[in-house]
């Protein structure tokens, strides 16, 4: 019998795809999760997609008592639980809080007590704002963002004082964190009370920062998720997906299972307090992504509608360096974003979507966070 390894938030997209790995890797799996109905529908039962092979607990992620009974026996912990949503995080504060924050303070009061001997938490790329950047001057900026006002007067890009517009680089684990929304902010809160905890109690930990994570099980009626999720849902229901700005912002497009890979080797490693980026080291535009995906799906009838609008909390560019990912972790992607999108194509054949990113833009509306 192998090792018991706990997944917290672990009927998720994500989770569910770990599970699998873990299993098939000879661990055994415990997840716990609420079935959050934005996640998994108004009926929030199990998902089928869960493997039977792993034990179930439904519980919330702040219930002391159901994480004591579940770390009962088990050797590591992946910590996946979070509200998900830069935009919705601006006026759900206190749900995000008490998810992202309070749920992972809960989760270590009671690792304390445990003989946890592996903890991994996934972080993510909202943490670092916008992403690193080269001046004309060949200076490298750090914490440069972009202000509401540049953004009413349609000003995308981000350019140094004379005009220039600076350049993206790939974004290494040292740039400086920039929290533009609250759930940058509570994921950024996450990875610190993680490592500091693991540090001080000598748990060896691991942050895992992932980036625009893709694939099978997205949930689809979901309008907080991620963007390639939004996107499908839109074309599935006919309509055009909808981009903000002009939609050349750059983003690091990675699979799920290239993304339960690295887990694993977090996992495996002798590693510990680090924090890592999990990306595929190549950037995408936004509007480059909607029409491949669009190809795939045979939907190029359908022509992205670019809105020039903007979303307070949004960010220009950022995509991974995935130099220390390589070098610990022995990390490599191997699904490249064609040979992903082909895949996510024929799983999406058999779902239903429930478009519903009007209402969640109309909330946006009227909180004065988007124009």
């Amino acid at each position: 019998m192998g090792d018991l390894v706990l997944i917290t938030g672990g009927a998720g997209f994500i989770g569910s795809h770990l599970t699998d790995e873990l299993l098939k890797r000879g661990y055994r799996v415990r997840i716990i999760d609420n079935l959050l109905p934005q996640v998994h529908g108004s009926v929030s039962v199990k998902p089928s997609y869960l493997n039977p092979e792993a034990e179930f607990i439904r519980a919330d992620i702040c219930d002391s008592e159901a994480l004591r009974k579940a770390l009962k026996g088990v050797k590591a912990v992946f910590h996946l639980p979070a509200s998900v949503g830069v935009g919705q995080s601006m006026y759900q504060i206190k749900k995000y809080t008490q998810t992202n924050n309070i749920g992972t303070s809960v989760l270590l009061e009671n690792l304390l007590h445990t003989s946890v001997e592996k903890l991994v938490v996934a972080s993510s790329m909202s943490i670092y704002g916008e992403g690193l950047y080269k001046g004309s001057d060949g200076f490298i900026h750090n914490t440069t963002i972009r202000t509401v006002d540049q953004l009413r007067k349609a000003q995308w890009d981000l350019c140094c004082e004379d005009g220039t517009v600076m350049e993206p680089l790939p974004t290494p684990e040292s740039k400086v964190p920039c929290l533009a929304s609250i759930y940058a902010l509570s994921k950024y809160d996450q990875e610190r009370m993680c490592l500091l905890i693991g540090n001080a109690y000598n748990i060896p930990t691991v942050a895992l920062r992932f980036f625009n994570v893709y694939g099978t099980r997205q949930a689809l009626s979901n309008p907080y998720t991620g963007v390639l999720a939004i996107f499908a849902s839109r074309y599935l229901n006919s309509r055009p997906p909808m981009i903000f700005e002009d939609g050349k912002q750059r983003r690091d497009f990675v699979h799920v299972y290239d993304v339960c890979t690295a887990c694993c080797c977090a996992l495996e490693r002798c590693i510990a307090n680090l924090s890592i980026n999990i990306g595929s080291g190549i950037y995408y535009s936004i509007s480059q992504v909607a029409l491949e995906l669009s190809k795939v799906l045979g939907k190029t009838d359908i022509e992205p509608l670019i809105s020039g609008k903007f979303r307070i909390g949004d960010i220009r560019h950022c995509f991974a360096d995935i130099t220390l990912a390589k070098n610990v972790l022995g990390y490599k992607p191997k699904i490249t974003l064609e040979k992903g999108l082909i895949e996510l194509a024929a799983w999406l054949e058999n779902q239903i979507a429930h478009d519903k990113l009007d209402i969640a833009n109309s909330e946006l509306v009227a909180r004065g966070l988007t124009s």
